[in-house]
């Protein structure tokens, strides 16, 4: 082992998809559909709340860097991975490969921290509609939205800066199709005990504390629904938390049999890893337009407006 602290590899090798040679193209062609679906459909959703003066609420603000955060995940992983794909090539620099990571991880953990937030906003909602105004007032969601980005970039740094410290000597080659944290300990030469340490304490920290806030919003919501059965309540409890909760179940439902049911690193997880990584940053604006009366207004406002325009000119 040697004394300094760096890294002898240049570059890595994304081994990328287990596709057959003969389908790169189809697939290629698949994922970068599924890309700019996600990208045109989350702004789509960012413009409608800019847009119409009736979206300018806590659920809605929320949403919009949920959007945002979606687009930004789903650009850190997906784009190389079609990059490699068009030029039939792997490799990516060691500083691509920790900056990739970084922003994997920063966007993962807002990701988390949003959807948390939002379950908090509509246990509010349903359980306390009286005092909705007064709770989720601004200076609590700027203060909640600032709080999540603040924590994901120091989840983010943190992890960062730990494995930079380590020493990549021989094998550079990563069984997935982007710069993974779990990968590239795995690759290294060095102790990797402080890491693992970081990753279980504030991995399971943020974890406990985000599903937690999510399970608990929902224990709540579902124990006053069925302590005094309505049916106006329960259309209400179904419209603005369906939803929420079809995305947490996807994200939270395939990322925790990765990382936390799976014994050995393999193709099927990097298979699986695909449904939050691309999956549902795609799905989350039709999830969200479709189960949602005030988008729907909002859409078909836009869509009349550009109507007007277009016959006036």
């Amino acid at each position: 082992m040697r004394p300094e602290n760096q890294s002898s590899v240049s570059q890595f090798l994304l081994l990328g998809l287990p596709i057959p040679p003969g389908q790169q193209g189809v697939f290629f062609t698949l994922f970068l559909g599924m890309y700019l679906t996600t990208v045109l459909g989350n702004l789509l959703i960012i413009l409608l709340i800019r847009l119409d003066s009736r979206l300018h609420m806590p659920m809605y603000f929320f949403l919009s860097h949920l959007a945002f955060s979606d687009i930004s995940l789903s650009s850190v992983t997906v784009l190389k991975m079609l990059m490699n794909m068009q030029t039939q090539q792997q490799s990516i620099s060691h500083v691509g490969c920790i900056s990739q990571m970084y922003f994997f991880m920063f966007f993962g953990t807002l990701d988390n921290c949003l959807l948390a937030v939002m379950a908090y906003d509509r246990y509010v909602a349903i359980c306390h509609p009286l005092h909705y105004i007064t709770i989720m007032r601004e200076g609590l969601c700027l203060l909640l939205v600032a709080g999540s980005w603040i924590l994901s970039c120091g989840v983010a740094l943190l992890n960062t800066l730990l494995l930079v410290q380590l020493s990549f000597c021989a094998d550079n080659t990563i069984i997935h199709y982007f710069c993974d944290l779990a990968a590239l300990l795995k690759l290294s030469c060095s102790d990797t005990s402080l890491n693992e340490l970081a990753i279980f304490t504030e991995g399971g920290m943020i974890l406990f504390l985000c599903f937690g806030v999510i399970l608990g919003s929902y224990i709540r919501i579902g124990t006053l629904i069925l302590r005094v059965p309505s049916t106006k309540r329960l259309s209400k409890a179904l419209s603005t938390c369906g939803s929420h909760l079809s995305v947490v179940l996807l994200y939270y439902g395939t990322a925790v049999g990765v990382y936390f049911f799976s014994s050995a690193w393999s193709y099927k997880d990097i298979i699986a890893s695909i449904m939050y990584t691309v999956v549902t940053p795609m799905l989350n604006p039709f999830i969200y337009s479709l189960r949602n009366r005030d988008i729907k207004q909002a859409l078909d406002m836009c869509v009349n407006r550009v109507k007007f325009f277009k016959w006036q000119y």
